[in-house]
């Protein structure tokens, strides 16, 4: 088997499938230690699924260790009653009014605005000059950043969600992050508006209330993993269509197959393809033993194209009738933004295509494609279109 080297980038140009399905036919679970310590790859849907809904056994405090020194108290750490109450108070943020509004007043607006600037030009980078931004501008506006800041946020976002990687770009990232939302935050807390910030430093339940430790560690992972995974994945759905044209044109046809491109696409290329997990006591999948405090990789990425789970899953199909997924994981730890993040890959892919007539990627260009290994999507999507 192939290997791959984990200490890559997250943009490295590897493309992990090929490793993966080896592995699901031969060695689902790899012993891999990583940081000093004993860890171990889950490839085959069954078993990472049975992992993510047993969180008991498999515990995501591993993400207070990863992710906490650069974001804070995160509720991707906590489990049990904790995260049943942290969860409880958050959640109001984005109860459907809310994100109703947020459609009317962000999304349709910020992907409106990106598209007028390249609509008259007939050719564009979509990565660069949209998908990048647009999921960014939401998130930024939820949280009151003005646009003049926005490129400096996407800065820190990347910084902090490598924090890992480069501990000390994280760490200076993370602090910059933290001092700039402080007067909002305070703001809010003083005079409370209708927005998210509000939502969160006034949420109680009861009696309780959200401390700045966590008010601040729910704005620093949203910044990065709102933003990032969203962006991936919608320039994935546009490589899929672009490099399908019947597919392109069908869906252009009839929008209500454009949900059906999105879930097909969230199963065939998820931008985030690992969840993190450290087992509580000694255990053992597929056979394999695994000791108490072992770190725990559960490849949703490959879970997600498991032969034994999917029908010709290494390919991209609009017309595949179960397109149910793990891209925004499973069980309790689910995704908390990912109705938003739904929402705004439709709108998004949506208003590319009204505003983009007879978009096609450029012949004249090179040839774009997905890469990464934790963190997948294109580098950049070059078409052209017919001026408007």
């Amino acid at each position: 088997m192939k290997d791959i080297d984990w200490s890559r980038p997250a943009d490295a140009d590897v493309d992990p499938y090929p490793t993966w399905a080896e592995a699901r036919r031969h060695t689902p679970v790899i012993s891999r230690p990583s940081f000093g310590r004993p860890a171990f790859h889950v490839h085959r849907w069954a078993d990472v699924e049975a992992a993510l809904r047993d969180e008991d056994t498999f515990s995501s405090r591993i993400n207070l260790e990863m992710m906490g020194p650069f974001m804070g108290e995160v509720i991707l750490a906590k489990n049990g009653a904790e995260h049943t109450r942290y969860r409880n108070l958050v959640s109001p943020a984005f109860r459907p009014s809310a994100v109703a509004r947020w459609e009317r007043e962000l999304i349709v607006p910020s992907i409106g605005a990106l598209l007028d600037g390249i609509a008259p030009r007939g050719r564009a980078d979509l990565v660069a000059e949209v998908t990048r931004r647009y999921p960014m501008r939401v998130i930024a506006g939820i949280l009151g950043v003005p646009l003049a800041d926005l490129d400096q946020f996407m800065r820190w976002a990347e910084a902090v969600n490598l924090g890992p990687v480069d501990p000390e770009k994280g760490h200076a990232a993370s602090r910059a992050m933290r001092e700039y939302l402080r007067p909002i935050v305070e703001d809010r807390r003083a005079r409370p508006r209708d927005d998210l910030i509000s939502d969160l430093v006034h949420a109680e339940l009861e009696g309780e209330r959200l401390d700045d430790a966590h008010i601040y560690g729910f704005l620093m992972l949203l910044l990065p993993a709102g933003a990032e995974t969203t962006f991936r994945v919608m320039g994935n759905c546009l490589y899929a269509l672009l490099t399908r044209p019947r597919d392109l044109a069908r869906v252009r046809a009839d929008r209500a197959l454009l949900p059906e491109a999105i879930e097909e696409t969230l199963r065939w290329e998820t931008s985030v393809t690992m969840i993190s997990r450290v087992a509580t006591r000694d255990t053992q999948i597929a056979g394999v033993a695994i000791g108490a405090g072992a770190a725990v990789q559960l490849l949703n990425g490959s879970a997600n194209r498991d032969e034994a789970r999917f029908e010709r899953p290494e390919e991209w199909d609009l017309d595949r009738a179960d397109k149910r997924h793990l891209a925004f994981g499973w069980g309790r730890h689910v995704c908390l933004g990912m109705h938003l993040a739904r929402l705004e890959l439709r709108a998004g892919i949506g208003a590319i295509l009204d505003r983009l007539p007879d978009l096609r990627l450029d012949p004249a260009a090179p040839v774009p494609s997905i890469r990464g290994i934790a963190f997948r999507g294109p580098d950049q999507l070059p078409v052209l279109y017919t001026p408007t």
